[in-house]
């Protein structure tokens, strides 16, 4: 019968460096184990000079196999570093899955806390702790998290998610991106905290001069960054979206600028033909310059006087409207004749609207050149969006209904409805004139009194 090794209890994981004899068999609690359970095996020199079975050399083997399961319960080491400040700096072992797919496994740093807040090294091994817990790397569902610098995963992003997104928001979001990547592009995604962010936004909000940065902007840009952190989170880069807290400045949003009815009289009087034909259909349909510019023959139905809105221009691209479904709406008779020399005789897809060379408007170009400086010269702030928002306040004065100032207007939520109208509705005048008669006949006996 073959000679046995009996062991009591269980056999420590490779990694410990137990060796056992390779001259005979082993067996546990009991059984013998057949020959070959335990893998390849390599042989080495013990300190007493006899052969041993090194079991690190299988476990380095799978390793460069990809296969890096977990060696032991981590527990990390800690040291204490700096002078003046000392901190106590915790170090432990991650999984990773590097962008082409291998697995490698790194350490894994972080700053436990300052001596002050852990004065002895059980406390800070305590916190320690905790944060390994909070990586995972213990769990018996433990997997290697992917892992990309922000520059790299940012390009994921843009090519996976951004470029499904309508072709003004991408022009913005690519603004807002570039920023960010000036600062934490070579940063890995992991290692971008809220502390990180918070500090740079307390940065841009500091700055002065050419470098200075809006409320508003720093809004876009965190709302930016909320998205891109979204998906890390939820394709396993990052366990916390650190963007999620983050304060932000104050901004103050100032009223938007809206021209009465006697402004849009004095710009239609003033500009040059098409142009002032364009404004008066911008008013009284309330489109979006992008919508005007996407306009062609066929969208007006002049002898029913029906507008159909389908298409919005973006650039030299035309695309789906904002609320991404065609609006139809009336126009005036008057209108009507006034559009009716560019519809009758041409060809339907023609752009309604032509320049002097003959080509379609450009939302951008048409505005800086002809209504800036027409606005110059009278006196007048604002845009395009200064006919919409009139055309709403409008509509509110005439207690137009919600559904119809929605359709017109080309929104989804009422409530933005409501932000476009500049109006002090007859219910608040009729509320502070109660106001006035209560208190009015008690400060003027007052004010006789004091006399």
């Amino acid at each position: 019968m073959e000679q046995c090794l009996q062991i009591s209890g269980s056999i420590p994981t490779p990694s410990v460096g137990v060796l056992f004899s390779a001259t005979v068999p082993s067996a546990v609690w009991g059984e013998v184990c057949p020959q070959g359970l335990l893998g390849p095996i390599a042989e080495t020199q013990t300190g007493s000079g006899k052969t041993g079975v090194d079991y690190r050399a299988e476990l380095r083997g799978k390793q460069k196999e990809g296969s890096l399961a977990r060696r032991r319960f981590q527990e990390g080491s800690l040291i204490l570093r700096g002078k003046r400040s000392p901190k106590w700096s915790g170090r432990w072992l991650e999984d990773v899955v590097l962008p082409d797919g291998t697995i490698e496994r790194i350490h894994k740093s972080a700053i436990v806390g300052t001596k002050k807040d852990f004065p002895t090294q059980k406390l800070a091994k305590r916190e320690l702790r905790r944060l390994i817990e909070a990586a995972g790397v213990n769990g018996l569902d433990y997997k290697p998290k992917p892992t990309a610098t922000f520059s790299e995963f940012a390009e994921r992003w843009k090519r996976d998610i951004m470029s499904k997104h309508a072709l003004s928001t991408q022009a913005s979001e690519k603004s807002d991106l570039k920023a960010w990547d000036t600062l934490v592009g070579h940063l890995p995604v992991r290692d971008i905290t809220e502390e990180l962010l918070q500090g740079i936004i307390t940065k841009w909000e500091d700055a002065t001069g050419d470098d200075a940065v809006g409320a508003k902007t720093i809004k876009n840009r965190v709302g930016t960054l909320r998205l891109v952190m979204k998906k890390a989170k939820k394709w396993g880069y990052i366990l916390v979206n650190p963007v999620l807290d983050l304060e932000l400045p104050v901004w103050d949003k100032t009223e938007q600028p809206h021209f009465s009815v006697e402004d849009v009289r004095c710009i239609i009087k003033e500009a040059e033909y098409p142009y002032n034909l364009v404004w008066w259909l911008i008013f009284e349909t309330h489109i979006r310059r992008g919508e005007v510019c996407a306009l062609d023959v066929k969208h007006i139905d002049v002898p029913n006087r029906i507008i159909n809105v389908r298409r919005s221009r973006w650039g030299s691209t035309l695309k789906n409207t904002k609320s991404k479904k065609p609006r139809k709406f009336s126009f005036s008779s008057e209108l009507a004749e006034a559009l009716r020399p560019l519809v009758e005789g041409r060809h339907p897809d023609e752009p309604l609207f032509l320049t002097p060379k003959g080509e379609r408007l450009h939302p951008d170009n048409f505005v800086k050149r002809e209504l800036k400086p027409l606005l110059e010269k009278l006196g007048l702030e604002g845009g395009t969006h200064a006919f919409r928002h009139g055309a709403a306040t409008l509509m509110d004065e005439l207690n137009v209904p919600m559904k119809i100032r929605q359709s017109r207007l080309g929104h989804v939520d009422p409530e933005t409805t409501l932000n476009y109208s500049h109006i002090v509705g007859a219910d608040d005048r009729k509320f502070s004139a109660s106001l006035g008669k209560l208190f009015a006949q008690v400060y003027a006996s007052s004010a006789i009194g004091s006399a």
